[in-house]
């Protein structure tokens, strides 16, 4: 299926919901900073802030997601944007409140919408046929790409040019837009069957290496995106750059996504690619801190990117095979919490090296901390792999011994009613000619 069959009136409907619902998520973290950055001390509160949000996002997302009803979602997810509505749009009206009072409101923030990106990932591929679901996911996932690329351009405008408070105002808008987009959209998806909670617990929980790969995936984007202007200080190189080379990492992404796409079968099993695409990501990274010069640091991180959206994909197409159809939001939106669990891990690891060591070092170390992540999750997949080709196996024997002895059984249960039915049937006919006598 080619990308052109996506361009149907629920896809288009989808993908505005989407741009509504996801830009006030990318711009959450930097308008927190510029919104109080000129306060004592600003910059640290807007720090906290940002932490605030992200704790809201990552607590939240599971526990909403576990509680979606797959068939009738819609009134969850309205609540849910609708309380991060709020939650920015009162950040934006009392911008100079007490700092407990703004960060129970970035609190807010980041849990009430927590559950929708996984939510509306599972909405989408109920849109579109099954062959369809890979360049449905490609499609998401440069639409992401492209929302995290135009946020913090859009949030540092509106800042800088008019007022601080405008971006948390524009973003409580936004999600006010998203909530009423929701009714252009099924109610619901479809699933096979319901799984009652403790199935679907057990579903998730399963899932693990998964997530781990997923956590592993986000600390070499924290990497790039956190150390790398202190790395072109260390190398001699304008700090202006950093935003260049962002951007073009963003881009390869976004070309990487859109390639993936375009086939809908790759060499080897989902988690094998996603393994392999992971530790290529990594390679990258630490080509990063090793290079000379902003050139070749250019094209390390483009080649990253090219291979980062692909390695997100297979993840997801991975645990998108393991979850029954009932699990899918759910298992969505763990997998946001374990990406945004690895970006914050790997972010305060680096913050804390860059006080004791050099940026490129700092840097290495963290490629490390996903290397082991990687080691962790392969290692747990593999078990998995295992569990799984046993329950094939056996389900898939014409006949164990067991099976054959409870026919047996069976058959001999058989044997003896019929004998019974032939004799009643015998006394019966005994009787007849008893009363015929």
């Amino acid at each position: 299926m080619s990308y052109r069959e996506l361009a149907t009136r629920p896809v288009l409907a989808w993908s505005a919901v989407t741009v509504a619902g996801r830009l006030p998520i990318a711009m959450a973290p930097l308008a927190l900073v510029f919104l109080v950055r000129e306060r004592p001390g600003g910059y640290s509160l807007g720090a906290v802030l940002a932490a605030a949000y992200v704790i809201g996002e990552i607590v939240a997302a599971p526990v909403l997601g576990l509680r979606l009803n797959a068939e009738h979602a819609r009134p969850q997810l309205a609540a849910g944007l609708a309380v991060g509505a709020a939650g920015f749009t009162g950040l934006g009206l009392v911008p100079g409140a007490h700092p407990v009072v703004l960060a129970a409101l970035a609190l807010l923030g980041g849990a009430g919408p927590a559950a929708v990106p996984g939510a509306l990932r599972a909405l989408l591929t109920s849109l579109v046929p099954e062959r369809a679901v890979t360049q449905a996911m490609s499609m998401e996932s440069m639409l992401v790409f492209g929302i995290w690329a135009a946020a913090p351009t859009l949030v540092t405008g509106l800042a800088l040019g008019v007022d601080p408070a405008v971006p948390l105002l524009l973003m409580g808008v936004l999600a006010g837009l998203a909530v009423a987009g929701l009714w252009t959209l099924p109610s619901g998806w479809q699933q096979a069957a319901k799984g009652d909670g403790a199935s679907t617990r057990r579903a998730l929980l399963r899932a693990w290496p998964v997530y781990v790969l997923g956590a592993a995936g986000l600390t070499l984007l924290a990497l790039a995106e956190l150390i790398l202007p202190a790395l072109l200080e260390q190398r001699g190189i304008g700090i202006g750059w950093a935003g260049l080379l962002l951007a073009g990492f963003s881009i390869g992404s976004a070309v990487g996504a859109f390639a993936y796409g375009l086939r809908a079968g790759w060499p080897g099993t989902l988690p094998v690619q996603s393994l392999v695409l992971v530790v290529a990501v990594a390679s990258g990274v630490a080509l990063v801190a090793v290079l000379p010069s902003a050139a070749w640091i250019a094209v390390a991180l483009v080649a990253a990117g090219l291979l980062q959206a692909p390695a997100s994909l297979a993840r997801n197409l991975a645990l998108r095979e393991l979850l029954p159809p009932s699990a899918l939001a759910a298992g969505y939106s763990v997998m946001y919490a374990a990406v945004g669990a690895g970006y914050a891990v790997s972010g305060t690891l680096a913050g804390g090296l860059l006080k004791v060591v050099a940026p490129s070092t700092a840097i290495l170390c963290g490629v490390g901390l996903t290397g082991l992540l990687v080691l962790i999750g392969a290692v747990g997949e593999r078990r998995l792999l295992r569990e799984r080709e046993r329950e094939d196996g056996y389900r898939g024997r014409p006949r164990s011994q067991e099976a054959a002895s409870d026919d047996a059984a069976s058959d001999d249960a058989a044997s003896e009613e019929a004998a019974s039915e032939e004799a009643a049937g015998t006394s019966d006919d005994a009787a007849v000619r008893n009363v015929r006598r």
